[in-house]
């Protein structure tokens, strides 16, 4: 999802896509990606997840080609959506096979090592799409997905099979109305940082989105064989799996989201130097997530959630102080806090969901922790766009001298990229206007990461109090609590 930003810059000029359209080939494959996970899933489990994984790469491997042969914009935009259908196969499949290969007591080893390799994806493929960039036009990106998609279908021909041990009907109805709902809520999500989250459209889809989970949780509980047993998110360790991934999901792509543009805007790296400024995040998530099967049994679920967490919240509270002056050394202690917390948490809740859940219905595990990631992307990404948008905008608008033209104005206001493009045709007034815009960008990028580290701090604090703990038993008054509401109802 982030390694084809680095190409959006090429996409424009070669295509002639507007800005909408710039969003909607990177989002489209978000949207059907996360829609599908579920009923992917199940499919998977139900008719075999290596076959699953073999019909995703597939799919990913020939709509990859389409971009590099046809530019038109709703080509790629079609072509993205397709990628994403293909996704949604691949994802589930990849931990669900590792997973079912493993008895339980050696899982979160594996959970591990593949929480390692998911974690760094992002920065290798920024690295990677960078790579390509620099010798070839952006065509070479779409042969290198679809390329990688072949060499990883003829090793998945070697991999051996697994699915469920009984057979049992796959429910259509509950995958219908749960790919509905997630698609909803996800589109919705996505449409914030353009339209706000007041706009009728945003609000309609969440509630949309809303009515569509609850027919889901109704159909659910009156099928003989689920989707996905609703009744998983009462478990304690299942509910903070999935609430502690959502969350650092969160905090991950909206600390991206905000870095990016700073590193690329505000310290004038190139897309690959942006890439390369983020690899110290891939040392702490490897090591901790490989190592996490020893850790955790040691600290339990509660602490290392409560951990990672804080420390995320405290890297973003740590971001709150750079200022326009500062360089690099001001914004790498913050992102190795971060890190750390991103780390702690990337294994262990993925184990929390995945032990949790049946053998049989291990493709539908990981495609609710896939789901939540997908979720916790999106709004990460839409949280830091709307609060960044709304601050520097309001800021900036403050601080442009009166006399200034309104196109000018507008265009200033409209993002930082804008105001550095208007400012250099202006001569030596526009040096000002953009000393101007880049400082209220940083002190408004100050405002969104202040803001994410209230949310996550909040988020550490509930979801630590409701977590288990190493004896895979919640905190006494949250027990006692739990056991009064059931006798109330």
């Amino acid at each position: 999802m982030v390694a084809l930003n680095t190409a959006l810059p090429d996409l424009a000029t070669a295509t002639s896509a507007t800005q909408t359209e710039l969003t909607w080939i990177v989002d489209s494959y978000t949207l059907v990606l996360a829609c599908l996970l579920l009923p992917a899933g199940a499919m998977g489990d139900r008719y075999g997840r290596r076959g699953a994984l073999l019909l995703g790469l597939a799919i990913f491997g020939i709509a990859s080609i389409a971009p590099a042969i046809w530019s038109d914009p709703m080509h790629l935009i079609i072509a993205r959506g397709v990628t994403g259908a293909g996704a949604a196969f691949v994802m589930p499949a990849t931990l669900s096979l590792i997973t079912a290969a493993y008895p339980k007591v050696q899982r979160n080893k594996a959970v591990g090592v593949w929480a390692a390799a998911a974690g760094s994806g992002a920065i290798v493929g920024m690295l990677g799409t960078g790579a390509l960039l620099h010798f070839w036009p952006w065509q070479a990106i779409f042969w290198a997905f679809a390329g990688t998609a072949g060499v990883l279908f003829l090793l998945g021909l070697t991999v051996a099979t697994s699915k469920e041990s009984v057979a049992t009907p796959l429910d259509w109805r509950g995958a219908v109305l749960i790919a509905g709902a997630v698609a909803a809520l996800v589109f919705g999500i996505l449409e914030v940082p353009a339209r706000g989250w007041s706009d009728a459209l945003v609000i309609g889809c969440i509630v949309v989105a809303v009515l569509l989970s609850v027919a889901f949780g109704i159909v659910e509980t009156r099928c003989r064989n689920p989707l996905l047993d609703i009744r998983l998110f009462a478990n304690p360790t299942f509910a903070t799996g999935a609430a502690a991934i959502t969350v650092f999901f969160l905090s991950m792509f909206g600390y991206f989201y905000i870095a990016m543009q700073h590193m690329q805007l505000i310290l004038g790296y190139t897309p690959i130097g942006t890439a390369f400024a983020l690899t110290p995040l891939i040392g702490p998530v490897m090591l901790l997530s490989a190592t996490s099967f020893w850790y955790l049994p040691r600290l339990g679920l509660r602490l290392v959630v409560f951990t990672g967490l804080a420390l995320i919240s405290t890297g973003f509270l740590l971001m709150a102080r750079v200022t326009a002056d500062d360089g690099y050394g001001a914004v790498g202690w913050p992102m190795l806090v971060l890190s750390l917390g991103i780390g702690l948490l990337t294994a262990p809740t993925t184990s929390a969901i995945m032990n949790t859940v049946p053998d049989d219905k291990q493709g539908v595990a990981s495609a609710v922790n896939d789901t939540t990631r997908e979720v916790g992307a999106a709004l990460g990404i839409a949280l830091a766009g709307s609060l960044l948008a709304a601050t520097y905008s309001e800021t900036l608008t403050a601080r442009l001298p009166a006399e200034l033209p309104p196109p000018v104005r507008d265009a200033a206001v409209g993002s930082l990229g804008q105001a550095l493009e208007v400012a250099s045709t202006l001569g030596a007034p526009g040096i000002g206007i953009a000393d101007l815009a880049r400082t209220a960008f940083v002190e408004s990028m100050a405002s969104s990461v202040l803001g994410l580290a209230i949310i996550v701090g909040i988020s550490a604090v509930a979801i630590g109090l409701w977590a288990p703990g190493r004896d895979g038993r919640q905190l006494a008054l949250v027990r006692r609590l739990r056991r009064s509401g059931r006798h109330r109802r």
